[in-house]
């Protein structure tokens, strides 16, 4: 067992530090993905609703926190720092990780907990498994602790705190280093929203107490449906949501042509203004040079029609669900450049690029 409590150090280890740093690359999307867990308790456990309402404003503080304790731990784990502090901790953070994975497969309530960022997606069921696996592992650890020789390693230990926090404080001032979100820099957003191959479902039915299946959908009445299943998942489209629109009609078609630069205004709480004057430079700069500068946003037209005329902006504006918004773009606001759908650059407001650089990505 002293083998078995080695091996599940060093793999507990790993898979904390993998999972801590890919949701360190992007701790907004984790910021999102609490606010979700949130939501829902609030709706779920009325008796509690103000204190997971008074939690939202505070997700991506505590994202940034369980971002950096995971890749902390993992590698104090890894080189036996304070192994019965490290452990202990380890089996809190799992608890909390096991119950909300058990929560979301049980009552099919956010059904992508986030485990592994944008990197990895599992399934809710999944997600509860894999903690599960790791919870067993970590008992091991807690039980074995105190065969773990402690190493002097408290600089090893302090310098991992320091680049995790530095990592998540670059991705937040600027965009995550490695974009792994449907809408990337190279990504064409219609080829992803088709099928890349015909869709094969299997169709499963029930008769006299008997379950069958069937690639065909049979043409037996008797039989009582059950379910359908996908069976070449990896074909569905990559982008099911995203649409354009305005007053007028669907705008969407129309924003995969030609060169467009769009504004994305996720809404007018948390906006940034002060990366306005440069912003609003560039758009009167590029349209004279054969790009469109566009407003994307999901704040209504009383609010962007007013936020237009305080920051002297005259382009046209479209509605974009505000979830799709979130996943372009996790700066407010941020800079979207489109050529024939295929994206060609994408700015944080702190970015800002100049209308030479605009101009030469999309020659």
């Amino acid at each position: 067992m002293k083998i078995f409590a080695q091996i599940s150090r060093v793999i507990v280890g790993l898979l904390f530090i993998f999972s801590g740093l890919i949701k360190l690359n992007d701790p907004v999307g984790t910021q999102y993905k609490l606010e979700e867990y949130f939501e829902v308790f609030a709706a779920d456990l009325p008796a509690f609703h103000d204190l997971f309402v008074s939690l939202i404003p505070m997700a991506l503080y505590f994202s940034v926190f369980l971002c950096a304790a995971e890749v902390v731990l993992g590698i104090a784990l890894l080189v036996a720092y304070k192994p019965r502090t490290t452990s202990v901790l380890l089996l809190l953070i799992i608890l909390f990780f096991t119950f909300l994975t058990f929560y979301s497969a049980y009552f099919n309530k956010v059904t992508d907990c986030g485990c592994f960022g944008a990197a990895i997606k599992l399934t809710p069921w999944t997600s509860f498994g894999k903690d599960i696996f790791l919870l067993i592992l970590i008992l091991v650890i807690v039980y074995y602790r105190k065969k773990f020789k402690p190493l002097p390693t408290g600089l090893i230990v302090l310098l991992s705190t320091i680049a995790s926090l530095g990592i998540a404080v670059y991705a937040l001032r600027h965009l995550p280093i490695i974009d792994l979100l449907p809408y990337r820099v190279g990504a064409s957003i219609p080829a992803q929203m088709k099928a890349s191959e015909p869709l094969r479902y299997q169709y499963i039915f029930e008769k006299d107490g008997k379950t069958s299946k069937y690639e065909q959908y049979p043409s037996d009445t008797t039989l009582i449906f059950k379910e359908m299943i996908v069976l070449n998942e990896d074909a569905k489209p990559k982008i099911t949501d995203y649409k354009v629109w305005n007053d007028e009609g669907d705008f969407t078609e129309e924003s995969f042509k030609g060169k467009k630069l769009f504004l994305i205004i996720k809404n007018f709480t948390d906006i940034n203004t002060a990366a306005f004057p440069d912003i609003s430079k560039l758009i009167n700069q590029v349209k004279n040079k054969g790009i469109e500068p566009i407003i994307l946003t999901s704040g209504d037209s009383g609010e962007i029609q007013k936020f237009m005329q305080e920051h002297q902006l005259s382009i046209p504006y479209y509605s974009v669900d505000a979830t799709v918004l979130k996943t372009i773009s996790r700066s407010n606001p941020g800079l979207w450049l489109l050529q024939d759908g295929i994206v060609k650059g994408k700015w944080h407001y702190n970015d800002t690029p100049t209308s030479e650089e605009v101009v030469e990505l999309v020659k």
